[in-house]
């Protein structure tokens, strides 16, 4: 549209704001393409409006997601001000008050309208000078009002209320007695606990701000060099990851794409703060020595091993068995490189006492990486730079794991081999991408080669 010629100076700013936004999108998606101009037409400036306000019913705005639950769930999303929720001791969502980013759900291919929405022009995202009815925005809009109406009604739908909230069998779900008669299946309440998206993203920031802002990182290095700093310094420890949409996060929600799919996991135990224990990795060869009496992995090593020496029947529920056995001890694996990590500062495996090979330096010690290089070790600390990059050592240590596994069951007079050496190393949790372990299950593919003894 043309602008009118009795616009306001603010109104022609919304429009210039809008026009440019508009452009850029047409520029990323037309520029590698054979555009015809039927194509560069769907983005003029009020064909592109009108589009977006047709397709802005396809998304919502939420605090609380269904599909965090499971992506398949389907069911309904809620949008919850945290100012108008119970204000309770304890932490939750409304303890956010009016500083919370809203989520959306819904279509991922018209998130491009929510992106618009959250345009920024005079000191606030398009969305609230709307939900406002600016005078000068609906100016800016289309030069008839009846159209700049329509489409501004369309657009404060983003934020709407659930008309008929419906659940769904994928959806967690817990049946709440409310009267004293556990038999009468009427007096049950269905409730069907959600996602707090916002709240969730709130405590990422604030997460991330401790590891990798710059208050705690000039902090960690006045440690280092043994030097005074005043100030806080936060840390969270045995934090966990879990990836939610795997490689299409935006499936989930938008933050969610936003965080790339990273939601953490606070751990949920007293925090552990003993910093002798790490030294039992000193003077041993292999810190899978120190493995075998972590956790409940013995217990779990000698479980293997009566099934195995059973031999059983191959039926689905020994492979079940087996299967799960395995998958705890892969559990204690990844557990033990977490634990191991947090519980020493990094640098440790620069001592002299300490005699590990260098896969399981890299596995244990990631933070090493982040160190400055010592000017008379110069060559031995950009060697562990870079073979942390290469990204080899995950593959090295998985099939030490292997071999490690197969010299316990020879000593019960196992046969086992090269096969079973191979599963066991494809069953390891070893993370390369992040210091900190990602919540997964070690579970086998169709591709996997189950060994044939026990099955």
């Amino acid at each position: 549209m043309d602008e009118k010629s009795d616009q306001t100076p603010r109104a022609t700013l919304f429009h210039t704001s809008i026009a440019t936004f508009i452009n850029k999108r047409k520029e990323a998606k037309l520029k590698d393409t054979d555009a015809n101009a039927a194509q560069a037409a769907t983005y003029d400036y009020g064909t592109w409006l009108a589009d977006a306000a047709r397709r802005v019913t396809q998304i919502q705005a939420v605090t609380h997601v269904l599909k965090a639950t499971h992506p398949d769930a389907r069911g309904s999303s809620l949008h919850i001000p945290p100012d108008s929720l119970p204000q309770h001791a304890e932490i939750g969502t409304h303890a956010l008050g009016n500083h919370y980013a809203d989520d959306i759900v819904g279509n991922a291919a018209a998130l491009d309208v929510y992106k618009f929405l959250r345009l920024e022009v005079d000191g606030q995202r398009l969305l609230y000078w709307l939900l406002a009815n600016d005078a000068d925005l609906l100016a800016a809009l289309d030069r008839d009002e009846a159209t700049a109406l329509e489409w501004a009604v369309a657009f404060k739908g983003l934020i709407r209320p659930t008309v008929s909230l419906t659940s769904h069998g994928l959806a967690k779900q817990v049946y709440w007695s409310v009267a004293d008669d556990p038999t009468d299946d009427a007096s049950f309440h269905l409730l069907q606990p959600l996602f707090a998206s916002s709240l969730a993203h709130a405590v990422h920031q604030d997460i991330n701000a401790a590891r990798f802002g710059e208050i705690n990182k000039l902090a960690r290095q006045a440690k280092r060099k043994e030097e005074p700093l005043d100030g806080v310094y936060q840390d969270y420890r045995n934090l966990v990851l879990r990836k939610l949409g795997g490689t299409k996060p935006q499936n989930i929600s938008q933050l969610n794409s936003d965080r790339g799919g990273v939601n953490y996991l606070l751990a949920s135990l007293p925090p552990i703060w003993n910093q002798d224990k790490p030294r039992n990795l000193l003077l041993i060869d292999s810190a899978l020595e120190r493995f075998r009496y972590f956790g409940g992995v013995q217990e779990q090593l000698q479980a293997l091993c009566t099934l195995l020496e059973n031999d059983p029947d191959a039926t689905k529920k020994t492979r079940d068995q087996r299967k799960r056995i395995e998958q705890e001890i892969a559990r204690h694996l990844s557990a033990f490189g977490l634990v191991s990590r947090e519980l020493m500062e990094p640098g440790w495996s620069r001592w002299d006492d300490c005699k590990l090979p260098p896969c399981e330096r890299l596995w244990l010690d990631p933070g090493r990486v982040g160190l400055p290089l010592r000017e008379d070790h110069l060559e031995e600390d950009q060697a562990f730079v870079a073979a942390f990059a290469r990204k080899d050592w995950p593959e090295q240590v998985a099939h030490r794991f292997g071999n490690w596994l197969n010299a316990i069951l020879r000593q019960r007079q196992l046969p086992v081999g090269d096969i079973e050496q191979a599963y066991w190393a494809r069953q390891a949790i070893i993370e390369a991408e992040s210091p900190m372990p990602i919540k997964r299950s070690a579970t086998l593919t169709d591709s996997d080669q189950e060994p044939t003894h026990g099955r």
